[in-house]
């Protein structure tokens, strides 16, 4: 892979961690190779002190907006020519302040959107495993809808029981059984409400998730947006992926 010599990713991290951990691994592995020279430059800003952006949407909790400005400006400090937020709850913001960043920003949702309909058209119901403040946000069913696509997502009890818990026990540094089991039936209800695909729409989700357990295939948003941040900096060799959790181990 030859990167263009001026084209500098800048991640937006810290929402959580170890997320942001994990969508640099999967940039990595995604990047066709032959040297450490050959990778994409790239610039991390993770800030953890962030305010939690589902207490935001949903309890009126502190605006996390001055901290991605914050960050946005650091990264463009620092030479990157584009942005990407490995955090999908953080996108409800982006609408207000987009142009305030300084900086275009490769919007996962979106990307994700057009990720299902041209390598899965046939998918006309997606199930949503997110934050309850992603999900109140409506971004996946605002993108998908303009496509046609319907989004199906978890009931209350499901959501507060099984979702949430898991996505804090991540967030907390937990990986256990338990979270495995909380997002599994999480995914066999989305399963039995329709879904033919799951967009794993938090990035704590793909580090619980067991994929073998999963009744149909699970798209991994930050998968997505690492191909679509190279198809950015080389887009004349693209790398195939179906931006299911597969392309990249968890």
């Amino acid at each position: 892979m030859t990167t263009h010599p001026d084209a500098v990713i800048g991640i937006l991290g810290g929402m959580g961690p170890a997320a942001t951990a994990d969508f640099y691994t999967k940039l990595v592995a995604l990047t066709p190779v032959a040297t450490d020279q050959d990778h994409p430059k790239v610039v991390i800003w993770a800030d953890p002190t962030i305010p939690d952006r589902t207490l935001a949407l949903t309890e009126g909790g502190p605006d996390p907006t001055p901290w991605l400005l914050h960050g946005a400006t650091i990264l463009r400090s620092a030479g990157a020519t584009m942005l990407a937020i490995p955090c999908n709850t953080a996108h409800a913001f982006l609408p207000a302040v987009s142009s305030q960043l300084g900086l275009p920003v490769v919007h996962m949702v979106d990307e994700v959107a057009k990720h299902i309909v041209t390598a899965r058209p046939q998918v006309r119901t997606v199930g949503l495993l997110a934050t309850s403040g992603t999900i109140r946000a409506q971004l996946y069913q605002q993108w998908l809808g303009e496509a046609g696509i319907s989004v199906v997502t978890p009931g209350e009890p499901v959501q507060s029981s099984h979702v949430m818990p898991a996505i804090r026990a991540v967030k907390a540094g937990r990986r256990d059984e338990t979270v495995a089991q909380q997002l599994t039936t999480a995914a066999h209800h989305l399963f039995e409400r329709g879904a033919q695909v799951i967009v794993a729409g938090c990035t704590e989700i793909p580090l619980g998730l067991p994929l073998r357990q999963a009744p149909c295939p699970v798209i991994d948003p930050a998968t997505v947006l690492a191909q679509a941040l190279l198809d950015r900096v080389e887009p004349t060799e693209p790398r195939a992926t179906d931006g299911h959790l597969t392309a990249v181990a968890v």
